[in-house]
């Protein structure tokens, strides 16, 4: 082990933590949103103007926040047939493309978002009246770059434990 590895873990650490917290605050910020407008507008006929539309886009921002958190632990959705029946080495070297496969993925997302939310700063668009819109879309780029990054990392982490055994063998 490496001296490097208590400071890469403690920043894993933080990292978890701090991804945790934003889908807490998200989540709770949604729900005393969407109550909140329900009692406004049954109790007192009246309902904040940008409501709907923040809720709309604390969808978005869960929904981004939530696949990252999904991927830190390879919980995301997946398809896992021929695991059980492929030998050891294989199976790490068929997750090691997977893995480089959906980086390749999240990162083509994360480009094209990002010249989605540079074209909506360039025009000046704006989102609840006067919010520029880029400003609550730049979640995509950073939210699909951040998942692309982590992917490669763990092609990474696989292809080095492959060749691990490769060298005990």
């Amino acid at each position: 082990m490496s001296r490097a590895t208590p400071i890469l873990n403690r920043l894993e650490k933080a990292g978890t933590h701090a991804e945790d917290a934003v889908l807490l605050i998200i989540l709770v910020g949604m729900i005393l949103l969407a109550g909140a407008q329900i009692l406004l507008r049954n109790v007192f006929d009246f309902s904040l103007f940008w409501g709907d539309e923040m809720l709309r886009l604390m969808v978005l921002w869960l929904t981004v926040a939530g696949g990252l958190a999904a991927s830190r632990t390879s919980k995301h959705i997946s398809i896992e047939i021929l695991d059980r029946f492929l030998p050891t080495r294989v199976h790490l070297a068929a997750r090691s493309l997977i893995e480089l496969f959906t980086a390749s993925v999240c990162a083509l997302f994360s480009w094209h978002s990002a010249i989605f939310v540079m074209g909506s700063y360039e025009f000046g668009d704006t989102l609840m009246k006067s919010t520029p819109a880029w400003m609550l879309q730049i979640i995509l780029p950073i939210g699909f770059g951040l998942m692309a990054y982590r992917h490669l990392v763990l092609a990474t982490r696989r292809l080095l434990e492959l060749t691990r055994r490769e060298h005990q063998c």
